[in-house]
């Protein structure tokens, strides 16, 4: 039998559905959201939600219809190829509208080995074993920005197209450049018709990128309580 928990001196919510619901009850009451059409609304408040930055969502960059064609997708059973662990752990598998699979290649036999051998990242490696999925699948970019920048490469050079790309890599290397291409290929460039949800600058990382993911995964309405 357990013991019972010790008297605690600190006044501090426990449960946490209060907590989650007295957390998205704050960023409605600072963020201002109005201007964001549809279910970005909801993608904004989750990404502010992974990263305690309000102003996070004035760094949201999305292509027309952007989440509502990614939830279409995942709606037909596309698979969500994922560039690290903690972005997989991060999605929320009962949020996914088709028990969707979600795949990370960072483990696959030889990565390691071909990345050493390479002399580059596992990450960029393993988006290569993603060919065989690739066609329309929502691909989800939440650490690695050599990932991106493979995924890229891949597609300029007549790889499948995925259904949705979702860019969020983070850090001081490679991040914001990487973001940027994405948006230019995919708004004005050869990569035009894919939908794309990123982020500028540094900012990004696999609980804002999950968050995104599980926002969209719910369809949540702005205004909803998690």
């Amino acid at each position: 039998m357990s013991a019972p928990p010790a008297q605690s001196a600190f006044d501090y919510i426990r449960d946490p559905d209060a907590i989650s619901a007295e957390s998205f009850r704050r960023i409605r009451a600072e963020a201002r959201l109005g201007h964001l059409p549809g279910l970005m609304q909801a993608v904004a408040e989750r990404v502010i939600h992974a990263t305690a930055l309000i102003e996070a969502a004035d760094h949201l960059r999305f292509s027309e219809d952007a989440p509502e064609r990614v939830r279409a997708a995942l709606e037909s059973g596309a698979p969500l190829l994922v560039d690290a662990h903690m972005v997989a752990r991060g999605i929320t598998r009962r949020f996914l509208p088709t028990d969707n699979a979600v795949i990370c290649r960072l483990d696959d036999d030889g990565v390691a080995a071909q990345a050493q051998t390479r002399g580059e990242t596992r990450s960029a490696i393993a988006v290569e074993r993603w060919a065989d999925d690739l066609e329309d699948a929502v691909c989800v970019f939440g650490n690695a920005p050599t990932a991106l920048f493979r995924l890229l490469e891949m597609l300029l050079n007549g790889a499948p197209k995925p259904a949705a790309i979702l860019g969020f890599p983070v850090g001081f290397v490679g991040a914001q450049e990487s973001k940027q291409v994405l948006f230019e290929q995919v708004m004005n460039g050869p990569l035009s018709g894919i939908p794309v949800i990123t982020m500028t600058g540094r900012l990004g990382g696999s609980a804002a990128a999950a968050g995104a993911v599980n926002a969209i995964a719910l369809g949540q309405n702005p205004g909803d309580i998690p």
